[in-house]
């Protein structure tokens, strides 16, 4: 099974970028072969990555009719490794740099400022306008700064999937990254499988689909791609009764991305 640093070298690749000095060279093999399937020998020239916060493995496992939606936009779906500790801040600067949490730095829940190249650096080298679009605070809004890049911090999921569409009408962006927080907020306070953590997992589900959706209409005359990419899981802490993470348990460590790879005026199965 790769781990979540293949996340970099899958978008250099369908980008036409080259890899930051440090990334993997590894790409997620399942999505390249959509792309060539879809795109042949074309780049993708516009992609929209999600990325949740804790949506592991074993709420796909428990609640996977839940997900359809996510599948219905992007279906290829790959079971990828975390990172240790599995922590937001760790594993979101593996995700988009490529590197080891020992070569980038951040090794704890610090969010320690990562200063090795990242997807932020190369894909604007490459001449593509990108956008973090975050939760004020967040690990993301953090650890990537002074990057050529446009950052968009907001106070919460609402207001930056609200940012996102907004974006959409009036930008011209070609990689956008937008970061939710709902259900590792509800998890930590309440438990993993809690009736408001469940909830914050279908909202993350549901506005993936929307936002995915939307980005999709957009830019219906480009070649697109679409992700869904958390960036590790949670489990039930016996003591406290609330959730938690940061082990080398598969509760923690395995996540379910989904990838859709679309051909310009391509739009998903079942969508007009």
């Amino acid at each position: 099974m790769l781990d979540i640093r293949s996340v970099t070298p899958t978008i250099t690749s369908l980008m036409g970028a080259r890899l930051p000095a440090f990334s993997t060279p590894t790409p997620i093999p399942e999505v390249l072969e959509l792309a060539t399937t879809k795109l042949k020998e074309r780049l993708v020239e516009k992609c929209f990555i999600y990325a949740p916060d804790a949506i592991g493995e074993a709420l796909h496992r428990d609640f996977y009719q839940e997900f359809r939606s996510v599948a219905e936009v992007a279906p290829q779906q790959v079971l990828l490794r975390s990172m240790l500790p599995p922590k937001t801040a760790v594993c979101f600067a593996s995700m988009f740099s490529g590197a080891t949490p020992e070569t980038h730095g951040s090794t704890q829940e610090l969010k320690q400022v990562v200063t090795i190249e990242t997807i932020f650096d190369v894909i604007p080298e490459a001449g593509k306008k990108v956008a973090i679009v975050t939760v004020k605070g967040s690990s993301i809004s953090l650890i990537f700064p002074n990057r050529p890049v446009d950052y968009f911090f907001e106070e919460y999921d609402q207001q930056v999937n609200r940012r996102f569409k907004e974006l959409l009408k009036t930008r011209d962006y070609d990689l956008i990254v937008v970061y939710n927080q709902e259900y590792d907020d509800s998890t930590h306070s309440t438990g993993p499988r809690s009736e408001k953590s469940l909830q914050g997992m279908r909202n993350h589900l549901q506005s993936f689909a929307e936002l995915a959706s939307e980005f999709l209409n957009q830019s219906e005359k480009n070649t697109r791609v679409v992700a869904f990419t958390p960036d590790h899981g949670a489990h039930l802490d016996s003591e406290t009764g609330r959730g938690t993470h940061g082990l080398d348990i598969p509760e923690d460590m395995i996540v379910r991305s989904f990838w859709g790879i679309f051909d310009a005026d391509e739009v998903p199965s079942g969508h007009t």
